[in-house]
């Protein structure tokens, strides 16, 4: 990740009493903000940044989240499935979509939808190719 920033106070939604007496998994729960699944629970967020120039159909795909949800915020974590390298290829990213719950996938300039896939040939258990940690 290229920065850690503090999100925006607009942002930030401030816990009640009852919520910061809770304790553990209860607290990490709690929505810290309006964009909750990147914000910390210390109220920052770890930045990654797009230009136009240098990456422009992915600036326009957040750009066009934007115009539609009002968050020009786009998750962008590891893809793969706990216990399972990390996808290095166009197959790879089909395969791992195809397995798991994505209703979408996007490469490039592709957008698949799960519902006009064929379900995949021959497909093993991927739950048993490698050994979760």
């Amino acid at each position: 990740m290229l920065l850690v920033a503090q999100v925006r106070k607009e942002q930030q939604r401030a816990m009640t009493d009852e919520e910061t007496s809770l304790f553990g998994l209860d607290k990490l729960k709690v929505v810290r903000s309006g964009i909750p699944a990147v914000t910390h629970v210390d109220y920052s967020a770890r930045l990654q940044t797009v230009s136009r120039r240098y990456n422009p159909l992915y600036y326009d795909m957040i750009a066009r989240f934007d115009e539609k949800y009002g968050c020009p915020v786009i998750i962008n974590t590891s893809f793969n499935v706990r216990g399972e390298p990390i996808v290095c290829s166009p197959e790879d990213a089909y395969r791992c979509f195809m397995r798991t719950n994505m209703d979408y996938l996007i490469m490039g300039p592709y957008l698949l939808a799960k519902t006009e896939q064929k379900e995949l040939e021959h497909d093993v258990d991927w739950r048993k190719e490698f050994v979760l940690d």
